[in-house]
């Protein structure tokens, strides 16, 4: 406890990371007031069948992302998903399209040229999306009902996603962390408390099964918890000797000799991605017949095998797409010779990179479908009783993203204080998993 104050002392200290904190907890703030501002023409006392709604199913999820804006009828009852989910059509346009991959290259003017694209790309989906949202708004609740309602309620809530977004950014650039992300974080933890209360209230119930089974509930949840920071952190290096035997090769040199790769080297994106193309279909659902709307049915049941198997699949599928964008071993390579480092039985140069590119196939697999597991453990809360408010903190997207975030946020700020001179968050001075430089080996 004495350290931790000492460390808090000594963020104190350091003006460029006092401010930006303060600037991030502002910014959060405005966030969160802007989440209990109501579209202009909605009766927030007749929401009630809304908020059901919103109680289950994915549309309980995406209540959660947006920190209860979406039950609430607010400004920012989109969120920040669309902007994510244009994000990912964007990269994915990097890897098969010649101009996207040129821009990608052109280096900082090139991001802003894609910044922007993904900017009108979210604009689009959003149109598309308002309509959708607005037929969820109950017709008792509209004061002004009619086309004026429906037109000034997209260009509101178009405004408010991209004010969002502008948010996130500001985060980043001017804060600690990263924007987007604190934002969809502190959507989840706002949400926590009703989550833990109402589950606590069913258990509380004569046929609940009492305290007893409310603790044995926390207690599994903290386990959960300890499994998510392994998960998230992965392991920074892995050993060579391990490496070796992943390809068959069993030549390999000292203990000591380490290869610069992540067992999870994507962290919670996957999760991210998977779960904004998630919530696509619905987005659709009004545009279609019953054929479209059967199909649709499936994304909307999250304890169904449909929902899950396909969230599952499409974490391994972005497992291995970011993990692809986040390590280049030709350049992995070229790092290793330049700081004078190699790999024990391996030639430098291109036996080096396909060797790296072997190794990050191979345990990228393990790693997805162990994401993928955890992902989708809510579904089994579900079966075992757990209210869908509560179930989600089991590993689910919520746990991952918030132990994900929190320790990004972490690592950041430690960083500050390192090079400072200053200890850092932990007892060792480091966060523990987090992506270093390239090492020579």
């Amino acid at each position: 406890m004495k350290k931790f104050i000492e460390t808090l002392k000594n963020i104190y200290k350091i003006e460029d990371l006092r401010v930006r904190i303060l600037y991030t907890l502002g910014i959060l703030l405005i966030y969160r007031l802007g989440s209990k501002v109501v579209l202009p023409g909605v009766n927030p006392m007749e929401l009630a069948e809304l908020q059901a709604k919103t109680s289950q199913g994915v549309l309980g999820i995406l209540d959660m992302f947006s920190g209860g804006a979406f039950s609430s009828a607010s400004i920012f009852a989109l969120g920040i998903m669309p902007y994510i989910s244009a994000s990912i059509v964007i990269q994915l346009l990097g890897i098969a399209v010649p101009y996207f991959q040129r821009l990608q290259r052109e280096g900082e003017s090139g991001r802003r040229k894609m910044n922007q694209i993904t900017r009108y790309l979210t604009v689009l989906i959003l149109i598309i999306q308002a309509p959708t949202y607005l037929t969820q708004i109950p017709e008792a609740a509209r004061v002004l009902p009619g086309i004026f309602f429906n037109l000034s309620s997209i260009i509101i809530l178009t405004t408010g996603t991209m004010f969002v977004m502008w948010l996130g950014e500001r985060i980043t650039d001017k804060g600690v962390g990263n924007g987007i992300s604190l934002l969809i974080m502190i959507g989840i933890i706002a949400r926590m408390p009703f989550a833990l209360f109402g589950e606590f209230a069913a258990r509380m119930d004569k046929a609940g099964g009492g305290l007893v089974a409310f603790l044995l509930e926390i207690v599994f949840l903290f386990l959960v918890f300890v499994v998510s920071i392994l998960l998230v952190q992965g392991t920074r290096r892995i050993p060579v000797q391990y490496a070796k035997r992943i390809v068959g090769n069993k030549q390999y040199g000292g203990v000591r000799q380490y290869i610069p790769i992540k067992v999870n080297a994507a962290g919670v994106m996957p999760i991210i991605f998977a779960q904004a193309i998630m919530f696509l279909p619905l987005s659709f659902a009004r545009y279609g017949g019953e054929g479209v709307s059967g199909f649709v049915s499936i994304f909307t049941n999250f304890s169904g095998f449909g929902y899950n198997f396909i969230f599952g699949l499409l974490i391994v599928v972005f497992t291995y797409f970011y993990t692809a964008i986040t390590i280049n071993p030709q350049r992995m390579a070229e790092d290793i010779r330049k700081n004078g480092g190699f790999i024990p039985g391996v030639k430098p140069g291109k036996k080096t990179v396909e060797f790296l590119d072997n190794v990050l196939s191979k345990i990228t697999l393990p790693g997805s479908i162990f994401l993928a597991f955890v992902a989708i453990m809510p579904a089994f809360a579900r079966m075992a009783g757990v209210t869908q408010g509560f179930a989600q903190f089991y590993g689910g997207t919520s746990l991952l993203i918030l132990v994900g975030v929190v320790l990004d946020t972490l690592q950041q700020i430690e960083s500050h204080l390192l090079m400072r001179h200053y200890d850092g968050l932990m007892k060792s001075g480091r966060v523990k998993g987090r992506a270093g430089g390239v090492a020579s080996i």
